[in-house]
């Protein structure tokens, strides 16, 4: 030892006051981040007053301290309450002051307390303690624990070098459980807050387990670590013995014939690249490919991705099939035969086959069907493929939001597939097939990318004869493929993609159109789902009727043909259960059978009182008519707007407001109505959002007939935008808004004068039916739409 250190000085040479505590309290030693066990002998180095004066009034009279872990490690001074409550009785065999003054014990524990009550804090602190007795209880369970803990114990000794070898000896030699498990909770590598956790296990058995559970964990790291460390060092060692191995196992199977199957899925390979028409540069990618799997073991994982990727290559349609001569008047009839109406859109399809058919070789345009839903475009894609005797494969793109469903993964991933394009092309056999992109505006983006922007080189004729997809890692010639699309709406499709397709757009069905429709495709289809004959059920043509007008209202006819397969239900139970060999759904019958009427002619009813206007919309899902109600009040002249309406749409409010105002004179009326009245606009179905500028002509007359008393003509229905001077501006989705006007039993209908150049694009069948009044002042709409011979009591400005 050091000079500069000393020795345990005699109990006469420390100075200090005279002991203070009861002779039955135990003097208390708070630590920090350690833990000391019963039968440990342990360093412990002491710095705080109180500790160092407890430490030394215990060497001064002879007696035992207690030493205790506080709960917080960065308390400087901890109190009684600080301190946890079970700790060790410790003999102090030696204490040794350095010379920078901290001072250092080596005490032995001896056996664990709870501290009852602490009599004294200063000049130390002292507790009354109750000694826990440690009883060794044996049972075969406890036996087990006890052998599998000396064995977990010597094996992590075994596996730390830096070990004392005499702590081995310790634990082989340990017969106590109770002993043993407190001599490796003491040593063994855990937090305080665990040791302390083992301490405080008064229950010998829950212990030993406590002590096992932390010692396995550190068994597995250190079990870990050694099989890296020889795994490091004998990597290159092992990678030539499996070369070796591999060797000699393909030696064996040659030698056993075990190897001629093998060889024989080769050649099959090999020769279906052959035979599979690939470009060069595919066909070496293939053989390179095919050389690896031969190569690799069966076993492997890699086999099995290196054959998926070639039964990929190899099932492509690679060479382009002899083209079917297009026949222009054949395809005309399938045409109609599958579809009714449509005119304008099924001429557009023969000018597209016809040019298909002069220059087959020709870039052709990407057709983009747009309409509201049940209008029949993917079956305008099916009687294509149809009509050009080539094979048809559908692509639905709705929800896709991964830039990889359509380019593919790549093979690095686990369970990689090439993308949905070369998917469907596969599934048809055919590289000139008819492809429908189905929903092609309801794709999303994410943080995966944009599938959009993937579809820009599908669709482009320019750059789609080299589609690269990242699974197969080569080009693939998509010009061959017709590229069809639908979407509901143009908003949501981004400008460079709807720039590389011809739209054509879908109207909704009149009336009359959906009456043939069902009565050509949807009865006869659902007779046949339903399991009945033409003669067992029969629609009567009013009650066909009836159900268009009153159980649907739809620019399609999906909804339509629901009902009409719902009648046919209840007919067929009929026939199941009675016998019933015909059956005529008629009028009379319709609300036994399908319920009462949905839908309600309500225009005459709603504008048959002063300050009601009938508007048209457009909608993702075609035209619709709204009404436009205003009413007035006495107050100071401010205008109340509701019904959930966007901004533009209150700035027409605002703007037909201002121009009734500005045109009061003419109108006939006081210019002090504006300021002694409130006026109120308001647009029912308030749940639904409504925005939009071409609301304004209705707004205008719903003020002017509500101020002037005059009621609009019910059978007239109107649109366009309005400015201040008084013009009416022209306005889009013309064709969807004519045809639900039409759809809606009305037979008028004001359409801005520069739509003129829309008026082709309406069905001829809406056409006849209604009387289209063109208007280029408001001056126009007000001489058009009041009905002179109803002038109402404009005293009361309220709506009934």
């Amino acid at each position: 030892m050091s000079d500069d250190i000393k020795e345990t000085p005699s109990p006469s040479e420390l100075r200090g006051p005279a002991p203070t505590a009861p002779a039955d309290a135990l003097l208390v030693v708070p630590v920090r981040g350690f833990v000391l066990f019963p039968g440990a002998v342990m360093p412990l180095t002491i710095g705080r007053p109180r500790s160092v004066a407890a430490a030394q009034q215990a060497v001064r009279e002879g007696r035992q301290i207690g030493v205790v872990l506080q709960r917080d490690p960065e308390a400087p001074d901890p109190s009684p309450t600080d301190l946890h409550a079970i700790g060790v009785i410790a003999n102090v065999l030696r204490f040794v002051t350095g010379p920078n003054g901290v001072h250092h014990l080596i005490c032995q524990g001896q056996d664990r307390f709870r501290a009852v009550e602490y009599v004294q804090e200063t000049p130390y602190l002292a507790c009354r303690f109750e000694r826990i007795a440690e009883t060794d209880a044996q049972s075969a369970e406890i036996e087990a624990r006890f052998l599998n803990l000396k064995s977990q114990a010597e094996e992590i000794l075994q596996l730390t070098p830096q070990s004392p070898p005499e702590l081995l000896s310790e634990v082989q030699q340990a017969t106590s459980p109770s002993a043993l498990a407190d001599l490796v909770a003491a040593y063994m590598d855990a937090t305080p807050e665990e040791k302390q956790s083992v301490l405080e296990t008064l229950n010998l058995n829950d212990r030993i387990t406590r002590v096992s559970a932390l010692l396995a964990h550190r068994l597995q790291v250190l079990r870990l670590s050694r099989e890296i460390g020889l795994q490091t060092k004998a990597s290159l060692d092992e990678r030539q013995r499996k070369m070796l191995l591999r060797e000699q196992l393909l030696a064996i199977q040659r030698e056993l014939g075990e190897g001629e199957e093998g060889a024989k899925e080769a050649d099959e390979i090999a020769a279906r690249i052959t035979n599979a028409n690939m470009p060069s540069d595919v066909e070496d990618a293939a053989r390179k490919e095919l050389r690896r799997l031969e190569r690799t073991p069966e076993a492997a994982a890699e086999h099995g991705m290196i054959r998926t990727y070639l039964d990929w290559l190899i099932d492509l349609p690679w060479g382009l099939p002899e083209a079917a001569p297009i026949d222009v008047a054949a395809a005309r009839r399938v045409l109609d035969e599958d579809h009714f109406g449509l005119e304008k859109i099924k001429e557009r399809i023969i000018e597209y086959l016809a040019v298909r058919k002069l220059a087959p070789r020709g870039k052709a345009p990407i057709l983009c069907f747009v309409g509201p839903p049940g209008v029949g475009k993917t079956s305008l894609g099916q009687s294509i493929a149809r009509a050009m005797q080539r094979k048809f494969t559908r692509v639905s793109l709705g929800g896709v939001h991964d830039e990889a469903e359509i380019r593919g993964h790549r093979r690095t991933y686990v369970g990689a597939m090439p993308g949905n394009i070369i998917q469907a092309i596969r599934k048809a056999g055919a590289r000139d097939c008819v492809m429908m992109l189905d929903e092609l505006d309801k794709m999303g983006v994410s943080t995966h990318g944009d599938p959009a922007a993937a579809m820009l080189e599908v669709l482009d004729p320019e750059q789609n004869a080299t589609f690269r997809d990242n699974y197969l890692g080569a080009p693939f010639d998509l010009s061959s493929v017709v590229f069809i699309a639908t979407a509901n709406m143009l908003d949501t499709i981004s400008g460079p993609l709807r720039d590389r397709m011809e739209i054509i757009q879908l109207a909704g069905y009149t009336d009359e159109e959906k009456f043939e429709i069902a009565r050509r495709y949807l009865i006869p289809r659902q007779l046949e789902a339903n399991g009945l004959s033409s003669k067992q059920a029969q629609f009567d043509d009013e009650a066909l009727r009836a159900i268009i007008r009153g159980y649907t209202r739809e620019a399609g006819v999906r909804n339509l043909e629901r009902e009409i397969g719902k009648a046919l239900r209840h007919v067929a139970v009929s026939v199941a259960e009675k016998g019933a060999s015909t059956t005529r759904i008629e009028i009379a019958n319709l609300a036994a059978t399908l319920g009462q009427r949905r839908f309600e002619d309500e225009v005459a009813m709603r504008t048959s009182v002063p300050g009601v206007a009938t508007g048209l919309a457009w909608t993702p899902v075609g035209g619709d008519i709204l009404f436009i109600e205003a009413a007035r009040m006495p107050g100071k002249g401010n205008l109340i707007l509701t019904g959930q309406l966007g901004d533009v749409m209150r700035e027409s409010a605002l703007a037909a407001l201002s121009l009734v105002k500005g045109s009061a004179t003419q109108l006939g009326l006081d210019a002090s109505v504006f300021e002694k009245n409130d006026i109120h606009i308001h647009v029912p179905a308030g749940a639904t959002p409504k925005d939009g500028p071409s609301a304004g002509v209705a707004m205008y007359m719903a003020l002017v007939s509500l101020l002037t008393g005059k009621t609009i003509r019910s059978d007239t229905a109107m649109t366009g935008e309005i400015s201040l001077r008084g013009l009416v501006l022209p306005v889009g989705g013309i064709k969807e808004k004519v045809v639900a006007a039409a759809r809606a039993g009305l037979t008028r209908v004001m359409l801005p004068a520069r739509n003129r150049r829309d008026l082709d694009d309406i069905p001829q069948a809406a056409r006849n039916r209604l009387d289209i009044v063109w208007i280029e002042r408001v001056e126009d709409a007000v001489s058009a739409a009041l009905d002179a011979q109803a002038v109402a009591n404009t005293e009361l400005g309220i709506l009934a």
